[in-house]
């Protein structure tokens, strides 16, 4: 299971960089890869992408924390996983620094990349829906390496709507030990049976809870606070901390809606009309083996009804079950074939990347290069224009170390070939999740049929003939 948090660099880019890529902390620096830079010269190479970008927002880099559950993974596994998670989120259009540190009682990565991209010169926009888009990349790739993750955690209409839970609330949630949660049913029960605010609050404090700021006067404190007598902390009722429904104004509005819901009407049953015929192959079978199906017939009796409906469904939806064998290995031919060609283009995608990104930053720092060449004065011209000297030589040496060929270089040229292998991209992306959706789909049908054969002792001959004779559909 991996965790991520992420936060804004608006100032100095070079230190975080030392600290993520410092030796004792990356086994002597051999845990750090990069993209599109280099940890010596990061600071400079984010300082030339950001001045491509007309956005004027003050963030420089952004710095990724990615944590692992202690001894569920090693140093080199988590270091992949932080490399294929840059990759996935980045795209190949934005410099990075992955780094892996040993120094804690957990393995984590840090990656810093570059605020502005080195393909269309944009800005990343950090808000709550890219990071969903980590927290999904980050849990597929668990789901890839056999790690553990955490699953998303549906909110209620009590639940806030503001920061996610920490890991250590999360797991305490799954095992029912929050206190938090505890709290929070303690404060619901009380306002079903209470009929005023102050006997709400009398319930609660029998429930074992201190009170504090409870006063609904103008000139009292903002929040309410509770807090378990096990507990040297209160915790503030606001939507922060517990969710909308329980700050003190919202308590006692809950309160007196109780009291002013109007007594249920009678409702006319309405005219029956004749039902569409529903599609119950996306349901799955029901296990009947369980013990409380055999101790009441009834029960029984209903789910195998259910399960006749659901078998008829997905074996009329399909045919013949050779024939749902036949379209489910076609899926899957082509689902696999869409994969691997997308893992390659994704591949030459980030190799261009970074052959695009260093060519333009060759071809406008070249002219301080050719100055520097024709200086009379070259120490004098080199303390004026270090950066840029420094930032031509890198792309340089790197434009040669990837086989390109600095004399004839077309910017212009390789943006084109980036755009046509990026739409690309978009067009696998869709037919690899459309073959795979549909595969997922064909074998939940073939799967609903063969438990049915199995759990009723028929065979697949006799299967039709048992679905045209039932009645109970």
């Amino acid at each position: 299971m991996a965790i991520t948090k992420i936060h804004a660099i608006q100032a100095t880019v070079h230190k975080a960089v030392n600290y993520i890529c410092n030796p004792e902390k990356t086994d002597e620096g051999i845990l750090i890869s990069s993209f599109g830079c280099s940890p010596e010269t990061a600071a400079f190479d984010f300082k030339f992408a950001l001045s491509k970008t007309k956005q004027s927002d003050p963030n420089k880099a952004f710095h990724l924390i990615q944590a692992f559950m202690p001894g569920e993974i090693s140093y080199d596994e988590a270091h992949r996983i932080g490399v294929e998670l840059a990759d996935k989120l980045l795209e190949g259009k934005y410099s990075y620094i992955v780094s892996t540190h040993t120094d804690k009682g957990h393995v984590h990565n840090h990656i810093i990349f570059c605020a502005a991209d080195n393909v269309n010169h944009e800005k990343y926009h950090d808000c709550k829906q890219t990071y969903r888009s980590i927290r999904r990349l980050n849990d597929e790739l668990c789901r890839a390496h056999g790690l553990s993750i955490i699953e998303p955690h549906r909110k209620s209409l009590s639940a806030g709507a503001g920061r996610g839970k920490s890991y250590h609330e999360w797991q305490s949630e799954q095992s029912g030990t929050s206190w938090k949660v505890k709290l929070k049913n303690a404060i619901d029960e009380a306002i079903e049976i209470a009929d005023t605010y102050e006997d709400c609050l009398n319930l609660i404090r029998s429930k074992g809870y201190e009170i504090k700021g409870e006063s609904l006067d103008k000139n009292a404190p903002k929040y309410i606070s509770f807090r378990p007598l096990d507990r040297e902390r209160f915790v503030r009722g606001s939507e922060r901390s517990l969710g909308a429904d329980y700050t003190k104004e919202r308590i006692e509005e809950r309160i007196r809606e109780k009291g002013l819901e109007p007594p249920k009407k009678r409702v006319p049953f309405p005219t029956r009309k004749k039902n569409p015929v529903k599609d119950y192959s996306s349901k799955k079978l029901i296990d009947t083996t369980e013990e409380k199906f055999a101790q009441s017939p009834r029960l029984k009796h209903w789910v195998d009804i259910q399960n006749l409906k659901i078998a008829a469904s997905s074996y009329s939806a399909a045919g013949s079950i050779s024939e749902l064998e036949k379209q489910i290995d076609a899926k899957s031919v082509l689902a696999k074939t869409a994969r691997e060609s997308l893992v390659e283009t994704e591949h030459q995608l980030k190799d261009l990347g970074q052959i695009l990104k260093y060519a333009e930053q060759y071809k406008s720092n070249r002219i301080y290069h050719i100055r520097y060449q024709k200086s009379k004065d070259k120490d004098r011209y080199l303390r004026q224009h270090e950066t840029e000297l420094l930032l031509h030589d890198g792309a340089e040496n790197m434009l040669k170390r990837l086989g390109i060929d600095t004399k004839n270089l077309d910017v212009e040229k390789l943006r084109s070939d980036y755009n046509t292998l990026y739409s690309k991209k978009t067009e696998l992306q869709k037919t690899y999740k459309s073959a795979e959706k549909e595969r997922n789909i064909l074998a939940q049908k073939l799967n609903n049929i063969n438990l049915y054969l199995e759990q009723n002792h028929h065979s697949a001959t006799n299967l039709k003939s048992v679905i045209e004779n039932s009645t109970s559909l």
